[in-house]
């Protein structure tokens, strides 16, 4: 039977990276993926597509990547993923007085009611992306999640109202229609990043889900199972490494490759007597860096994000104590050692780390639960919604394709030892009296037992 679910695509056109995944979900409603592509992203900043040429090529290399995981694939129609510092949201109340009051509520006039907050006024240039009921009322009754089958006069709701900029709205899609595909649905990335890394309890609990991509930071805030608040904070991964470029000094390829591999969004963790050593440009002498400065840089950029999400968390009324669940990282930026703690610390709640494997089916490659790739597996999440509540139209009959081995998990064989080596940059401890004294004492003691061992 899972075999005659449809294949859904979700594409994340993102600031550093553009993922392209295909999904179906198994009989027992977990994600089986299909298809996985990635290409480096050059023509996007801050979420916002600038150049369609270079877009255009990063999709189509995607596509292709993800056609060479799994060449039965034919992928038409794709949930897109929206992000940039041009969306932003607003509340609204909508009722409808009831043609015949004797019946039920039924589906149609619940949609009616959605449909009538797209003509709600906003600001010329923009366009709304999305309509999201939060809870409905019906006569006296009040915060009634679903109102179907209830009787009454009158009907009404609060509605969360996202909306974006024309222009970086009809870029977003010509790129993606002039790669040769067509967007299903636009879909606000901090909500696609929340379905794949939330579940019900952490929905009941209240939760702050922070998504730090490479050009922005999303943020959703669910409270008592609605979605109170969604912002778009301007700053991401992108900003660490050019904040490290220019502090230390260094190519833009040698600071992406320090913050991965050293970085740490603590200074006060960062050992004071670790050296990072830089190749010299063109015969130039070598660079020294001190891990605790590329940590003291971090820091600074990290815990600025962290105060925009405590800000808004302010401005919607709810403060540490109010969300249990507390903040849920995830994307690539949620990556850095000791974010955690700092996020701890500066917003007063606790923190975890969201993987995308919430709805993932066993055995797929450790590759697919990374947090970047959340807002890619939640798209998808997005179209089967869309699909069980018939909420678009989807075709009646699905190919049956199974999931090809590239992505499956292989036996692991312990016998083999994989050795990595890092030429580029290394870091070195500079040794005190205590570690000199102490490696003297080790090599005294291996001299006296090679002498014991020769007369054994």
């Amino acid at each position: 039977m899972h075999h005659e679910q449809p294949i859904i695509v979700g594409l994340d056109i993102g600031t550093t990276k553009i993922a392209a995944i295909a999904g179906r979900k198994n009989e027992y409603g977990k994600l089986e993926i299909l298809g996985f592509g990635r290409a480096n992203s050059n023509g996007v900043q801050h979420g916002m597509v600038l150049n369609i040429d270079q877009t255009i090529k990063a999709i189509e290399m995607a596509l292709k990547n993800c056609y060479d995981s799994n060449p039965n694939l034919e992928i038409g129609e794709v949930y897109v993923g929206i992000a940039g510092h041009h969306i932003k949201s607003l509340q609204t109340r909508g009722d409808i007085v009831r043609q015949s009051i004797e019946e039920e509520i039924r589906q149609e006039e619940i949609d009616r009611l959605v449909a009538d907050q797209y003509r709600t006024y906003i600001p010329a240039g923009d366009q709304i992306i999305d309509v999201i009921p939060q809870e409905f009322t019906v006569d006296n009754f009040q915060n009634i999640p679903n109102p179907i089958g209830y009787s009454g006069v009158k009907v009404g709701a609060n509605f969360h109202i996202i909306t974006g900029d024309k222009n970086a709205i009809r870029n977003i899609n010509r790129s993606v229609e002039k790669a040769g595909l067509q967007t299903k649905d636009l879909v606000l990335q901090p909500l696609a990043s929340a379905a794949a890394v939330m579940c019900d309890q952490d929905l009941e609990a209240g939760v702050a889900i922070v998504d730090i991509g490479g050009g922005t930071t999303d943020l959703a805030v669910f409270y008592e199972g609605i979605l109170k608040h969604t912002a778009v904070i301007p700053f991401g991964g992108e900003n660490i490494t050019n904040d490290i470029k220019t502090g230390l000094g260094v190519l833009k390829t040698q600071a992406e490759q320090m913050k991965v591999q050293f970085g740490s969004a603590l200074s006060d963790e960062a050992k004071s007597n670790a050296f990072i050593t830089i190749p010299g440009l063109r015969g130039m002498a070598p660079k020294e860096i001190s891990v605790k400065n590329l940590a003291g840089i971090i820091q600074a950029r990290m815990s600025e994000i962290m105060d925009f999400v405590t800000y808004h968390l302010k401005q919607v009324g709810l403060d540490t104590r109010m969300l249990n669940g507390g903040v849920i990282l995830t994307g690539g930026g949620s990556q850095l050692k000791h974010l955690i703690q700092l996020t701890e610390y500066v917003t007063g709640l606790n923190a975890r780390i969201g993987y995308p494997n919430e709805h993932l089916a066993a055995g797929h490659i450790d590759e697919l639960a990374k947090p970047m790739y959340s807002t890619c597996i939640g798209l998808i999440l997005k179209g089967y919604n869309d699909y069980e509540n018939k909420n678009k139209q989807f075709e009646e009959s699905f190919r049956k394709i199974e999931v090809p081995e590239s992505l499956q998990q292989q036996p692991v064989d312990e016998t083999l030892d994989v050795v990595e080596e890092t030429k580029t940059v290394k870091v070195k401890q500079r040794k005190t009296l205590k570690g000199f004294m102490d490696s003297f004492k080790i090599g005294l003691i291996d001299l006296f037992k090679e002498e014991e061992d020769a007369k054994l």
